[in-house]
């Protein structure tokens, strides 16, 4: 720690005090000890300093209260108050634009939080939200500071309840880069996206220590709390990567698709992509035969821009795909079926899944374009115990709630309750399209038929070919191509081919739509 008594003479004059501040903020930018920053690099990690550079533009980071310093007393905390008191905040850019960031400098105290460290972060989560620009959090802390007690908890306390009132007005990140346990995790639960680093950063409630003890399970770090754990079974995590680097520059291009704040649009690039491109490939892509399965990835990139997409939640809900992508430079939130997993259908998972991404494109202007091809909700006596019924109704209400352009396009397959749900016409879709593959029905044809023509099926000499006959009468009848369209459930059948032009001409027209809810403090969502 820099004294008085360490300065040159003539320390008083100006010149002296430009030089004694010099010394300390070459103290700040350095860290507590080059045996701390070791042992932070010991463990595959980057410094808090080091991140903040790959986050922001080069040379644009501004730094808030480096000089700050806890003020407890008691367990030899009086003996040692180095600056930053652990956590640096500030702004700075990416892509020019205005982010605000904090990070967790684990060489000091670990990283926890006290009460001045709490004040600081609640400080740049303020001016984030005054100044409307996304704020970025660099997680890497060992929870509250036990020895400044409940004054630490109350710290946390207040970063929970910004990131509420931040909830929906600026775009808030949460960046896992080393441990993350007890109260300290529901931050992150709370904001936009959540971003983790494998091996490194972990995530939980309680630790291996406390499971071990109360219910006898032996389990690592990563095994309870890691970020393939949460990438995959518990759905907290968003995205994943091998490394911080590979990380921070997927949060910089994630940063590049979304709007400052809810009152802006999402930013739009020159393209070079031809918006009436063809998509001849389409007609190959997608078997005409509903029970084959194909990879609705590979629609997604020959209809956007550049084939270029960013999944969310890549590897939970594998039968449902939300992905920020662009058409003609604008951005647009896709959600569509995977016939890969599941054939597609919706479960618990995959409408939670969601309906928690509608909800982000609506709050940030994103519009949203819907592709289905599903063959209803997942039967079975777990999803019906585990409450399909309410968890379906979060991606229902979701998108009835959505005020942004909506339209859908049916691919094949939407049958029953998962189409209207799927962001039909009947719940508020702008415009509805289908190819001539579609099949638009309560239900297959072969279920359809063993219900309707229940008797004669069984009366008949040859059962098995009176049920051929009939579901063939059923899909002539009920679920040939142009039977929606002809009832005005869709308002177009279009040429997969052009799939790519429609949808961009729809997207310039919807451009200027404008739609307001009913007055009322909020709603009250299916939980």
């Amino acid at each position: 720690m820099t004294t008085v008594e360490d300065l040159p003479a003539g320390v008083n004059d100006a010149r002296g005090r430009v030089a004694e501040l010099h010394a300390i903020r070459e103290q700040v930018r350095r860290g507590p000890s080059e045996r701390a920053t070791e042992a932070q690099r010991a463990k595959g990690k980057l410094t808090a300093r080091e991140r903040i550079e790959l986050l922001l533009d080069e040379g644009s980071f501004n730094e808030v209260e480096p000089l700050r310093r806890h003020r407890a007393t008691g367990f030899g905390l009086e003996a040692k108050k180095p600056y930053t008191d652990g956590v640096i905040t500030g702004w700075g850019t990416v892509h020019g634009r205005t982010v605000f960031t904090y990070a967790h400098d684990f060489r000091i105290f670990g990283g926890a939080l006290g009460e001045a460290h709490a004040t600081k972060i609640h400080k740049i989560m303020d001016m984030a939200i005054q100044a409307g620009a996304p704020l970025v959090s660099l997680n890497d802390g060992a929870g509250a500071r036990i020895q400044e007690g409940v004054s630490a908890l109350a710290g946390y306390g207040g970063i929970f309840q910004r990131n509420t009132k931040a909830s929906g007005v600026i775009p808030q990140i949460s960046v896992m880069l080393g441990p993350c346990a007890g109260g300290a995790a529901y931050s992150p639960a709370l904001t936009d996206f959540v971003f983790m680093v494998r091996e490194t950063s972990q995530m939980f409630i309680t630790g291996p220590d406390v499971v071990r003890a109360v219910t006898g399970e032996e389990i690592t770090q990563n095994g309870l709390g890691g970020a393939d754990v949460h990438a995959e079974t518990s759905g907290v995590c968003h995205f994943a990567y091998d490394d911080e680097v590979t990380c921070l520059e997927e949060v910089r291009y994630l940063l590049s698709l979304l709007p400052a704040n809810n009152r802006e649009n999402p930013p739009s690039v020159p393209c070079e992509d031809p918006a009436d491109r063809s998509g001849d490939a389409l007609l190959d892509l997608v078997p005409a035969d509903g029970n084959r399965p194909y990879d609705m990835r590979k629609v997604i990139e020959e209809i956007v821009d550049d084939g270029e997409f960013l999944e969310v939640h890549e590897r939970w809900a594998t039968n449902i795909i939300c992905a920020l992508t662009r058409l003609d430079g604008r951005v647009v939130g896709i959600i569509a079926n995977q016939p890969q997993s599941l054939a597609g259908v919706l479960d618990i998972e995959a409408s939670e899944k969601a309906a928690r991404f509608v909800q982000m494109c609506d709050a940030f202007n994103i519009p949203i374009v819907t592709f289905l091809d599903v063959p209803g909700f997942l039967p079975g006596v777990d999803q019906e115990h585990g409450g399909i019924i309410r968890h379906g109704a979060k991606l229902l209400y979701a998108y009835c709630n959505a005020t942004v352009p909506r339209i859908s396009l049916v691919l094949r397959k939407a049958y029953g309750g998962a189409y209207i749900v799927m962001d039909s016409q009947s719940i508020g879709a702008d415009l509805t399209y289908a190819w001539p593959t579609n099949e638009i029905a309560v239900m297959g044809a072969e279920g359809a038929a063993n219900v309707i023509f229940r008797k004669q099926i069984a009366e008949a000499d040859d059962s098995d070919a009176m049920r051929m006959r009939m579901v063939k009468e059923y899909k002539s009848e009920l679920m040939h191509p142009y039977y929606a369209a002809e009832r005005g459930l869709v308002d177009d059948v279009i040429d997969p081919a052009e799939t790519r032009h429609t949808l961009i001409r729809s997207l310039e027209m919807l451009r200027t739509k404008h739609a307001d809810l009913p007055a009322r403090k909020h709603g009250n969502p299916p939980q």
